[in-house]
């Protein structure tokens, strides 16, 4: 399908800037480039945001918890950022937090996990599951009910939510009720179509290539491409895990991994819908301001939290 015009015209502007790729940049210029990118346009008011640091495997992480207006008891979500896990923040993905919050009108606590290449994997999976235990575990604190409880996240946060998820399941922890995985990496190998398709360049803002040098700064060793709670598609078995939401993108190298990670949970028993937004870009979510098919996404989410939670 043709680009979708809203994002023919960001990419081109993009092109005629003639910004490098982003694993020819360096850490510090990619993590200045995706604070940069973040959408500037009006973010929807919610009824509080409150700023927090709780208690991590390696000191404090920084949080912020989004409510929405009315009384408590409300679903809690952990929203994962996007970044190739080497770069974003609570404010580079606040307006799809905003969106999400009045739209499935929960409490959504955004996670601003350790980075890498300074803290490699199992740093940032780390971070994300203490941070879901404590929401779990604070459900009366934060207005939640806690038999309510989901993980989100975009790109990099997705795999972090999908192996969340896994650890969850594997140890006992909280009960997840569900996930929405935004165009997660859910595999090391990048031998797919989608892969081969988007091998090089940075007219569509993610390539092979990007992906490459992104898994090169995350990865501690070579075993962990075959540990599920840094791939999750290296895991074996994906009975029990939540229900899901999967949503990829045509133009994004991570398209078919993500694809067929919700194919694999759909066989293994698992309530999963994928939804391919054709014409857009990895990342396009967090364009939803300017963006309408962004939006639309926040908003499915929204609705299959409802739906899932009884809302």
């Amino acid at each position: 399908m043709p680009l979708d015009p809203q994002m023919k015209t960001i990419l081109d502007k993009a092109a005629a800037v003639g910004g490098p790729a982003f694993h020819t940049l360096g850490i510090e210029k990619v993590r200045e480039a995706i604070r940069a990118g973040a959408s500037s346009g009006a973010r929807e008011t919610v009824a509080r945001v409150e700023d927090r640091r709780i208690p991590g495997p390696a000191g404090e992480i920084p949080v912020r918890i989004y409510r929405p207006g009315g009384n408590g008891g409300f679903p809690a979500v952990v929203f994962f950022h996007g970044g190739g896990w080497v770069a974003g923040d609570l404010d580079t993905h606040d307006v799809i937090c905003r969106i999400l919050t009045n739209a499935a009108r929960c409490v959504v606590v955004s996670v601003d996990y350790r980075l890498a290449p300074e803290h490699r994997f199992p740093a940032g999976p780390d971070d994300c599951y203490a941070a879901t235990v404590w929401v779990a575990d604070n459900a009366v604190a934060l207005g939640t009910d806690p038999s309510r409880l989901a993980v989100a996240g975009t790109s990099a946060g997705g795999t972090l939510a999908a192996a969340v998820a896994l650890m969850a399941r594997d140890r006992r922890g909280p009960r997840i009720g569900f996930q929405v995985l935004w165009y997660p990496a859910t595999d090391a190998e990048l031998e797919t179509a989608s892969h081969r398709e988007y091998s090089s360049g940075s007219y569509y803002l993610l390539s092979r290539a990007d992906m490459e040098w992104f898994w090169n700064c995350y990865l501690s060793s070579e075993r962990d491409r075959a540990n599920p709670y840094c791939c999750p598609g290296a895991a074996k078995d994906l009975n029990g895990l939540p229900s899901a939401l999967i949503v990829t993108a045509e133009y994004d190298p991570l398209r078919d991994e993500a694809e067929e990670y919700a194919a694999r949970l759909k066989r293994a028993g698992v309530a999963a819908r994928c939804t391919r937004y054709e014409g857009v870009t990895h990342a396009f979510t967090g364009m939803a301001p300017v963006v309408d098919k962004g939006r639309q996404s926040i908003l499915e989410a929204a609705a299959a939290m409802r739906e899932a939670f009884g809302i």
